[in-house]
């Protein structure tokens, strides 16, 4: 999922503008992107070295219950992304649930600028990371210890849950595929099928193990059947703890908030791939059939010009004889005026169809001439 970049990279380009502009100018911009993700950076003339940036997204939660507004475990993350450079304002810009001032004068004017700028283009991940993380910490450690693992259901987007079984050694994410065309189905199963196997290979021993079943895996017994019918199985992931540690749960949680996504990605480029081959062969095809006829007419026209009546009766009959060859008439002609071989009525037509033989009862005599 490289492709699915933390960093939002229009915000990214917004902010390194206000960050190396020479003078200071009021902006104003209001973004959205994938998921219900909203910005708002703003920039005054008055404040040369800051900027305010406001953040509206769709909180993780739990199907019992949802969020409206960011926890304090959360908030405490976001300070920590750049300490002095961030600074978190109370209250909120209204219609966003949280909004940032930040301080450009305290970037070090070298090459961690831009890294810098990116973590701070990369809050919406941090908020996510962070949600799940507190999600998991909460759950029950007795029915963990009793062997009992609750699946949790996550509501990132509406239509698109998915659960997480917490166990003593590893985090099971199982996602209920849901796709709206039946044709695209077909492309989804292969593409599960091509996930399972590269992931059970030795270059990839150190990745999340991935299965792909038709049917809710055991995990998911007792959860409602509306939320386990689908027309693209289950596909489940195997999180261990190397794949949770420092920086890597970041990448862990937003890889798995945009599966859904990947796969109606992957889907959407074979498609346009497929067709695209389909009008390149068709262009091709096409291109073929028209040089052919423009080889005939030339043919025709030199035999007229000439004066030669026979030349295009040849040029005819050539042109008969292509078309016998091409489409392999003479074979299916064949097939249409062979009669029709029934095995052993011949036996049967010698036996009992056999007519019988007469001899004429009058007989000619030839007349002489006198």
């Amino acid at each position: 999922m490289a492709f699915f970049e933390r960093a939002s990279p229009a915000l990214k380009h917004i902010l390194l503008q206000l960050y190396s502009a020479d003078k200071p100018f009021a902006v104003e911009h209001h973004l959205h992107e994938f998921g219900s993700l909203q910005y708002h950076i703003q920039s005054y003339a008055s404040e040369p070295h800051h900027a305010y940036l406001s953040v509206s997204t769709p909180l993780l939660s739990t199907g019992s219950s949802i969020l409206c507004e960011l926890p304090s475990s959360t908030m405490e993350t976001v300070t920590r992304i750049c300490p002095g450079v961030v600074e978190i304002v109370e209250p909120p810009r209204t219609g966003y649930q949280l909004t940032l001032k930040l301080n450009f004068a305290k970037i070090p004017r070298k090459k961690d600028a831009a890294k810098i700028i990116t973590e701070i283009a990369s809050v919406h991940t941090v908020i996510l990371s962070s949600q799940l993380r507190e999600l998991l910490k909460n759950v029950n450690d007795q029915e963990i210890t009793q062997g009992t693992y609750k699946p949790i259901k996550l509501v990132y987007h509406q239509r698109e849950p998915f659960y997480v079984v917490k166990q003593p050694e590893k985090l099971t994410a199982v996602f209920p595929i849901r796709i709206k065309e039946d044709s695209d189905v077909v492309i989804a199963k292969a593409f599960f099928q091509e996930l399972v196997d590269v992931g059970s290979s030795g270059r990839f021993a150190k990745a999340p193990a991935c299965y792909w079943s038709a049917i809710p895996p055991a995990e998911l017994r007792g959860e409602s059947m509306q939320d386990l019918s689908t027309n693209g199985g289950f596909v489940s992931f195997e999180i261990m703890a190397r794949h949770v540690e420092g920086k890597k749960l970041e990448k862990t949680v937003w890889n798995l908030l945009n599966f859904n996504a990947l796969v109606k990605y992957h889907v959407k480029c074979t498609k346009g791939f497929v067709q695209r081959r389909m009008r390149s062969r068709l262009d091709s095809l096409v291109e073929a059939l028209q040089h052919t006829n423009m080889k005939e007419d030339e043919d025709e026209h030199i035999g007229k010009v000439k004066g030669r009546t026979r030349v295009k009766k040849v040029m005819r009959f050539m042109r008969c004889k292509v078309v016998m060859r091409r489409w392999n008439l003479k074979k299916q002609i064949k097939r249409i005026r062979s009669r029709i071989r029934i095995h052993g009525f011949g036996k049967f037509q010698r036996r009992w169809l056999k007519l019988p033989s007469f001899s004429s009862v009058m007989r000619y005599q030839k007349l002489e001439k006198y």
